[in-house]
């Protein structure tokens, strides 16, 4: 992946005239931060818009209508999709590219400022527009290959949906002590800061990151009792902590980590 620099233009004057495609969750979200940096947004507007009058349009579909959506599209404008897994030939014969922004969107909405944003583009026209977008909304571009581009997205879905699972999972077994989210919620965030300060292996704390093996047993043995289906999930994240722990990465390398305080 290739971080690309580029600062937004004051010029609104020279902007792209854009059709946002899509009326869910990140068409809206797009469509109205668009807007409000200076913009001209068509849309949000349902699948089968033709972009006529457009100098770009923006698909915010599903992956499996991205091409759907993309032959509607008149020959002309650029046409780019928001999927993270999906490449550029499902928008031929137009010329392509792709934003998708590195950020969770709610039906609240989204913040896009200070996310990552992974572009790709046809051509260097293309890319630029991409890379032109993110700036404005205040995220910072990668230009991800075409053969990464699942493996990004399995990288943003571990991040964030899969941290939902596992909070899920938390959450579920908290209730039968009594706590509730809420109280979670700070070692949550705390756990995600010093992640993001130190690194993984620096971050781990607890009994496996301690060799104790006594207070997993008595762990697992609770969830056998209160959540027995979640059983298969614990091992497994006991084992990924185990090599954590061990200082080694995914590939089996080893990674200098200081000794874990008592």
């Amino acid at each position: 992946m290739r971080e690309l620099e580029r600062e937004p233009s004051p010029d609104t004057s020279a902007r792209a005239r854009l059709a946002i495609v899509g009326r869910g969750r990140v068409g809206s979200a797009l469509a109205g931060g668009l807007s409000r940096v200076g913009y001209e947004v068509s849309g949000p507007l349902g699948r089968g818009a033709d972009g006529v009058g457009c100098d770009a349009v923006l698909l915010c579909v599903p992956d499996a209508e991205i091409a759907c959506a993309a032959a509607h599209v008149a020959l002309g404008p650029l046409v780019g999709h928001c999927s993270g897994a999906t490449g550029l030939a499902e928008l031929t014969p137009h010329e392509g590219f792709s934003l998708h922004p590195l950020m969770t969107v709610t039906a609240e909405g989204a913040d896009f400022a200070g996310a990552g944003a992974a572009i790709a583009g046809t051509t260097p026209r293309a890319l630029e527009l991409a890379a032109e977008l993110a700036a404005a909304l205040g995220m910072r571009p990668v230009e991800v290959a075409e053969h990464r581009r699942a493996a990004y997205h399995a990288a943003a879905s571990i991040a964030s949906n899969f941290l939902v699972t596992l909070q899920a999972a938390a959450e579920r077994i908290a209730s039968e002590v009594g706590l509730e989210r809420d109280q979670l919620m700070p070692l949550v965030r705390a756990t995600v800061d010093n992640w993001a300060r130190l690194g993984p292996e620096r971050a781990l704390t607890g009994p496996v990151a301690r060799g104790d093996e006594v207070t997993i047993a008595r762990q697992r043995a609770a969830v056998a009792d209160v959540a027995p289906d979640l059983v298969p999930l614990f091992d497994e994240l006991v084992t990924a902590t185990r090599a954590l722990a061990a200082g080694q990465d995914s590939r089996g390398a080893d990674c200098h980590r200081e000794p874990q305080p008592a």
